[in-house]
């Protein structure tokens, strides 16, 4: 692990880290596992920690009849190999790097992603969008600054389609959180749970009402 890391593969990176340390490729990590990473990286969380500490949480003894079933097991030890990093230089996860991203391949996500939002009645945020492609050469050129820009978007959509949910829907939701984080309470602290919840329930009303996550981060 080192510099030559990808930062827009971070998803990927983990999960197929965590396949690899479980011994398995077959695995699929579920909607909580996936609102778990999303959290380490909106928190800064360094992907090298992210790596690090999934096989320093491997590498601990435990009961042989002990499975590990979820990405919740790593917590505290992406943790500790997050705070350990820090001591020696500042965690970064921004994309800062252009070469680590085809301008065209950029233009095409931004693009598509405004067509799809105009699709669904989120006007305004499109045509931010539109803006970017029609800029790409700008937006290529400073690909931190413009992923700050896809992260307000993507606030402001998300704030709008709240607002489309009835009642039952949101009450569904948080059912279905309550189902899938009961058997990972005990492993995470008060805070980074707020973090998981919010997180969770973000990336299902992406799903349910089929908006697409604008972050460079989802674009792999």
């Amino acid at each position: 692990m080192g510099e030559e890391l990808n930062y827009f593969n971070y998803f990927t990176e983990v999960e197929e880290h965590f396949q690899k340390a479980r011994g398995t490729s077959l695995f699929l990590m579920s909607p909580i596992d996936w609102a778990l990473v999303e959290t380490w990286k909106a928190s800064g969380v360094p992907l090298e920690a992210a790596l690090r500490g999934i096989d320093d949480a491997f590498s601990r003894k435990r009961p042989k009849f002990q499975q590990v079933n979820s990405l919740s097991y790593c917590s505290q030890a992406v943790k500790k190999a997050a705070e350990d990093m820090a001591r020696n230089r500042p965690a970064k996860v921004a994309p800062t790097n252009e070469d680590s991203l085809p301008q065209d391949r950029l233009q095409t996500f931004l693009t598509a992603n405004s067509a799809a939002l105009r699709e669904k009645g989120f006007t305004e945020e499109a045509d931010s969008l539109a803006g970017l492609a029609a800029g790409v050469d700008e937006a290529h050129a400073d690909l931190e600054a413009l992923e700050q820009r896809l992260t307000a978007l993507e606030e402001r959509v998300l704030a709008r389609a709240r607002l489309q949910l009835s009642e039952a829907d949101l009450v569904a939701l948080r059912q279905d959180l309550e189902t899938q984080l009961k058997p990972h309470r005990s492993r995470m602290g008060a805070a980074e749970l707020a973090l998981l919840e919010k997180s969770f329930l973000d990336r299902q009303l992406f799903e349910k009402l089929g908006i697409p996550r604008l972050s460079l981060f989802f674009l792999y």
